[in-house]
């Protein structure tokens, strides 16, 4: 019986046995269970978030500061970085990414940028440490005019900052440098940078750190102290990234400057190339209002570049200054004042007058010859170029006006005779700017022309050489013989003493008075037909237009058929052409007379500037008092305005 129960077991536990390895491979599942949050304090559950695949992932903007901080060599790195950490100075001096990027732009990239202000250094580093160390600043606050300028002093950015300290015209106003027509101080190095370490020292002792004072320097410290109070930090690097793009490159510009003109040697930055400028001794001329060009006075001093004065006087909008500016001292070099004490004061001055105060040449009058036809244009007659000179005189006169109380534009311009739209355009006013009392505007009157028919009888009498001439110089040259008792010769000799010799005015006047008579042999009259005009007539019958429309009195040169011409000169005709002819000579010899008149001393004039006042005009001239320039100009108050023209000696 055992026999048979071992026999049935046996396959039974070989089965069982075969079948634990297969169960074995089988992962057990656990029974599900609701699926709830894990508990905060849950220790065994942690939500585990798999990173993106690196292929796939949004891709990031690269910044290009800590781009070229991962290209640059490490080595390099710490040699700059352990360069900078060794100045020993008051001013920023962080090395960071930012500062590494504008070290390899000024050393790499930008070398010849360096290298001309390299050149400038020892021409303006001297002056810069000068008014520093009178300041009690840091030395190394002259690298911030590279950063402004380029060491440049005429430099002017797109805002309108100018010179080697960069300063805007409100800025410049309350350092109190003078800015007009003809002077700008802002390009005065000296004068420029002494405003410039006021400025500094002012920024200083509101923001208490250097870093602020630099950007405070660059955007204006009221906008360096909105941002202070709005995010609530006070140091330079907690509030860069508050700050403009301009002003949070302006640190690190200044550090990388810094650095690579204390370590230009070593970057081989030096060349034998390189034109290096340095100061030179200086004197002065002194103007005293008088008018002055400076390529005149280098041209005296022995330059062959007229320009090598106007380089050492940066600040003179144009090179050459009016009579009666205010006292100005022109820079020169010291080497030149031997060639300068060769003539005296007075020669030197007369001949370094600008051209526009010298005395010009008279025009070309030609001579009127006998038998030879005249030109048909009034510039060649006799006194067409003063006709043209008198042309191109200008035809407004400029005033200045001075806004009373309930003035409007409208009424200035109805009582000056102009348009309100050219009285907005002279001062610049716009449609809703209204006037206010004590406003002074400034108006071009219209000159009044002289008479159309007196113009064109002149005309007349000096385009007919060949006939209206003839009649107008027997007025001229007979009427002294017959009203004065002096010998017949010289009587008719002196008016002609500018045209011709004696000796041939001798031949002239028999013949002028022989051409005088009428002549009868033409038509007296013409009756215009249709198809004719003015030129028509005129050359049909041997006249030119301005005789046809003398002798007629037209105004225009429109014709109507039927209307009759006079051909021939009348008495009248004749008589108002030698009236004009008596006139025009009376006017030609009056400015002999003027010249031979003994001419009184011109008063000398002061123009007022911007603060100027009584007191300090009167200190300018010898022998003036307060009192006596208000008697000379008439003055009830002290108050000036600039642009006021005052007499300071009569």
């Amino acid at each position: 019986m055992k026999k048979l129960l071992l026999r049935a077991a046996v396959p039974v536990l070989f089965a069982a046995s075969a079948a634990l390895p297969a169960a074995a491979q089988v992962q057990p599942t656990l029974p599900s269970a609701p699926a709830t949050p894990p508990a905060a304090d849950d220790s065994l559950q942690v939500n585990l978030k798999l990173l993106p695949d690196s292929l796939v992932a949004a891709p990031t903007p690269l910044d290009s500061v800590k781009l070229a901080w991962l290209r640059t060599p490490p080595e390099l790195r710490d040699l700059v970085g352990d360069r900078i950490s060794c100045f020993e100075t008051d001013v920023p001096h962080v090395f960071n990414s930012h500062v590494m990027a504008f070290v390899r732009l000024f050393t790499e990239r930008q070398r010849g940028y360096t290298q001309r202000v390299l050149e400038r250094e020892n021409l303006y580093f001297p002056l810069f440490e000068k008014y520093l160390a009178k300041y009690n600043l840091p030395t190394d606050l002259k690298y911030l005019a590279v950063v402004e300028s380029a060491l440049i002093p005429t430099a002017k950015s797109r805002v309108g900052a100018t010179g080697l300290w960069q300063f805007m015209g409100p800025t410049a106003n309350d350092l109190r440098l003078r800015r007009d027509e003809w002077v700008d101080e802002r390009m005065n190095p000296e004068k420029a940078t002494e405003a410039a370490c006021k400025h500094l020292r002012y920024l200083y002792g509101v923001f208490h750190d250097w870093e602020m004072v630099l950007a405070a320097y660059n955007w204006g410290a009221g906008n360096m102290q909105k941002v202070v109070r709005r995010t609530g930090k006070k140091t330079y690097w907690e509030v860069h990234p508050h700050l403009p793009a301009e002003t949070r490159n302006y640190v690190p510009t200044f550090t990388a400057i810094m650095y690579t003109l204390k370590y230009a040697h070593q970057h081989q930055l030096h060349s034998p190339a390189l034109r290096y400028q340095y100061p030179e001794p200086m004197d002065t001329l002194q103007l005293a209002g008088r008018a002055f060009d400076l390529t005149r006075l280098a041209r005296a001093c022995g330059y062959s570049d007229s320009m090598a004065l106007a380089r050492l006087n940066p600040e003179l909008r144009k090179l050459w200054l009016p009579q009666g500016y205010r006292p100005y001292a022109v820079q020169l070099p010291a080497a030149v004042r031997p060639a300068l004490a060769v003539v005296d004061r007075a020669t030197l001055f007369d001949y370094c007058r600008p051209l526009a105060e010298l005395p010009q040449l008279l025009p070309f009058r030609v001579v009127a010859l006998t038998g030879v036809e005249p030109f048909p244009t009034r510039t060649v007659a006799d006194g067409g170029l003063r006709e043209k000179a008198r042309e191109a005189q200008p035809r407004f006169r400029r005033v200045r006006h001075t806004v009373k109380r309930g003035e409007t534009v409208a009424s200035v311009a109805e009582r000056y005779a102009v348009s309100p739209a050219q009285l907005r355009r002279w001062n610049t006013l716009g449609r809703a700017n209204a006037l206010t009392p004590r406003r002074q505007l400034v108006v071009f009157v219209p000159v009044p022309a002289t008479s159309t028919a007196s113009s064109e009888v002149r005309m007349a009498a000096t385009e007919n050489r060949k006939n209206d001439v003839a009649v107008a110089r027997p007025a001229v040259k007979i009427r002294p013989v017959a009203e004065t008792s002096e010998p017949e010769g010289p009587a008719l000799a002196r008016p002609a003493s500018r045209l011709a010799s004696p000796a041939r005015t001798a031949r002239i006047v028999p013949e002028t008075v022989a051409a005088a008579q009428p002549d009868d042999s033409g038509p007296a009259t013409y009756v215009v037909r249709r198809g004719d005009f003015l030129e028509k007539v005129a050359r049909t019958h041997g006249l030119t237009v301005s005789q046809l429309m003398a002798r007629n009195k037209l105004t225009a040169a429109t014709l109507t058929p039927g209307q009759k011409l006079n051909l021939r000169e009348t008495e009248d005709t004749a008589a108002e052409i030698a009236t004009a002819t008596r006139e025009a000579a009376a006017a030609a010899q009056e400015p002999a007379r003027r010249a031979a008149r003994p001419a009184l001393p011109a008063p000398q004039v002061h123009l007022v500037q911007p603060g100027d006042t009584l007191y300090n005009i009167s200190r300018r001239y010898q022998g003036l008092t307060v009192e006596k320039l208000r008697e000379l100009n008439n003055l009830q108050s002290d108050e000036v305005k600039p642009g006021q023209k005052l007499i300071v000696k009569s």
